[in-house]
């Protein structure tokens, strides 16, 4: 009963509509790859909070950029750069500036975001270890000095085991191909992708009794995923889009 309700809302709202009020709208608002991982990767790190908040100061951020991100961070520099006003929550602009100032190195070696993803994975097979792979390679390089704490909130660490809902929900942009997610990496099958698991998602999967834990941490993120595949092996994130129309038709 559960699953038929679920891919009955999974269809629904897996549309091209659900992207305009969505950050993946950043990633649709490009068409070169160098462009469409940069947009997504900064898109995510700023997807938390009110969603017209962030929207609103993304919108800022890829304007600064030119609209052209992988330009933008191939040619950064730290002392001429006209970042401001991208101050968001936990963030400062100087964070902001140390990752860009980290792209840049990245992108300068010859290398990419998903050069970067994909070696992590290679390593272990393993898309959690995969994500601190990435992290570490960031933490490696920071200045501290030039931080706050914001740093370390955009690009958290795995290894403390939260949800980390945003990297999970940048791989299912990047790595399903559909009328949402735009499919541009291909190192890992989606069948392995992990649920981005919110405050609302856990709640709505807690009243479906899909989720038992009380936490909304790495071990919940597991289990949900693992109920999710009992339905689609194949694509158990799809059921994202299932778990949002449950809530919106639910009123939960």
């Amino acid at each position: 009963m559960i699953k038929t309700q679920l891919d009955k809302y999974a269809a629904e709202y897996e549309t091209v509509d659900f992207i305009k009020n969505d950050p993946v709208q950043f990633v649709h608002g490009f068409k070169e790859k160098t462009d469409i991982e940069l947009a997504g990767f900064i898109a995510s790190m700023f997807a938390y909070g009110k969603r017209e908040v962030f929207i609103s100061k993304l919108k800022h951020i890829f304007s600064l950029m030119n609209n052209e991100p992988y330009n933008f961070v191939k040619s950064f520099d730290t002392e001429k750069n006209n970042i401001t006003n991208c101050d968001y929550r936990f963030s400062k602009d100087c964070d902001f500036i140390e990752i860009l100032r980290i792209l840049n190195i990245l992108y300068n070696e010859n290398e990419t975001l998903e050069s970067l993803f994909k070696y992590s994975y290679s390593q272990k097979q393993d898309i959690w270890q995969m994500f601190q792979g990435v992290v570490d390679y960031f933490y490696s390089k920071v200045n501290e000095q030039k931080v706050t704490r914001g740093f370390y909130h955009l690009l958290p660490n795995p290894s403390k085991k939260s949800a980390l809902k945003r990297m999970n929900m940048m791989m299912r942009w990047f790595i399903r191909k559909s009328s949402v997610d735009v499919g541009i990496w291909n190192f890992i099958p989606k069948s392995e992708l992990l649920i981005p698991l919110d405050v609302h998602v856990a709640k709505i999967s807690r009243k479906l009794g899909l989720l038992k834990r009380n936490d909304n941490a790495y071990e919940s993120v597991i289990e949900l995923t693992d109920i999710l595949k009992t339905f689609d092996p194949n694509d158990p994130v799809k059921y994202d889009f299932a778990l949002f129309g449950y809530g919106v038709n639910n009123k939960i």
